[in-house]
């Protein structure tokens, strides 16, 4: 372990509000949610931690998230849209810009999109894209063979090219317009849906991730966590997350998870033991 890294055993707990977590390689492994991260996500909710995941995935998933896990909020296609309940518990959408306008960059998305995947054939439309509604996904390795590095940088250099912004996620590419990203909309979601006051409350949550299109999160919050399978992709992130599990994927999740719930003060019952 890079020796500027601390363990997470040494994140002070006092005064943590809140937990924003990346998903996939963050909480799954091997594309799966293990049942231990699923329980250490109820475990941590038990407990008084607000859980928002801060993902890349499309707003279809952070529709079912937000109604079946034990979340407070979702933000979802890399920071292009916030998903959370209002004060009466309906569901409600926060978009980065006007709706119209989202639309209308979403069209110039797919020309470009259409172009890349004909130069480079090895790539498709990520399989949750028809349920976006900001960002384009293609998939480099989900449910495909694992496309070359090379190639996914040459697709990336051909969308920056047509004036769009793109990234590579552990699973897939993800294309936008306009400047948006993971941490301004989490900010966003602590002053405008939470009413809390910035930067102060940035001390009051937790980030873990485990890639590069996190590197928003990282530099935004002080307490921020990376899952062990990070540290191949560190000299890609210009801020590196203070602290690391020692386990990777999922298992690192848990282990970030043990350390908060041994030193809560409204530790469940079955986690005391």
């Amino acid at each position: 372990m890079d020796p500027t890294w601390l363990p997470v055993e040494r994140i002070p707990t006092a005064g943590l509000a809140g937990i924003f977590t990346d998903i996939d390689d963050t909480l799954t492994t091997g594309g799966k949610l293990p049942a231990e991260v699923y329980g250490a996500l109820e475990q941590l909710a038990r407990a008084g931690y607000a859980i928002v995941p801060v993902t890349g995935r499309s707003a279809g998933w952070a529709h079912m998230i937000l109604h079946h896990w034990p979340v407070e909020a979702v933000v979802a296609e890399s920071g292009g849209l916030l998903l959370h309940r209002d004060r009466a518990g309906v569901p409600r959408w926060q978009y980065h810009d006007e709706p119209a306008r989202v639309a209308q960059d979403r069209r110039r998305i797919a020309e470009v999109a259409a172009g890349v995947m004909t130069r480079i054939p090895e790539l498709v439309l990520a399989d949750d894209n028809e349920f976006r509604l900001v960002d384009f996904a293609l998939d480099h390795c989900e449910t495909i063979p694992a496309v070359a590095q090379h190639r996914i940088d040459e697709a990336i250099a051909m969308f920056r090219e047509a004036g769009l912004q793109a990234r590579a996620s552990s699973v897939h590419i993800n294309v936008w317009r306009g400047e948006f990203d993971k941490a301004p909309m989490a900010l966003r979601y602590l002053a405008e849906v939470r009413g809390a006051s910035l930067p102060g409350e940035r001390d009051r949550w937790l980030f873990v991730g485990d890639a590069p299109n996190d590197a928003s999160m990282f530099a935004a919050f002080p307490c921020s966590v990376g899952v062990a399978n990070l540290a191949a992709q560190i000299h890609h992130l210009p801020v590196a997350p203070r602290y690391m599990t020692k386990a990777g994927h999922g298992a690192g999740f848990v282990e970030l998870a043990r350390h908060l719930l041994s030193r809560s003060r409204s530790l469940p019952e079955e986690t005391s033991r």
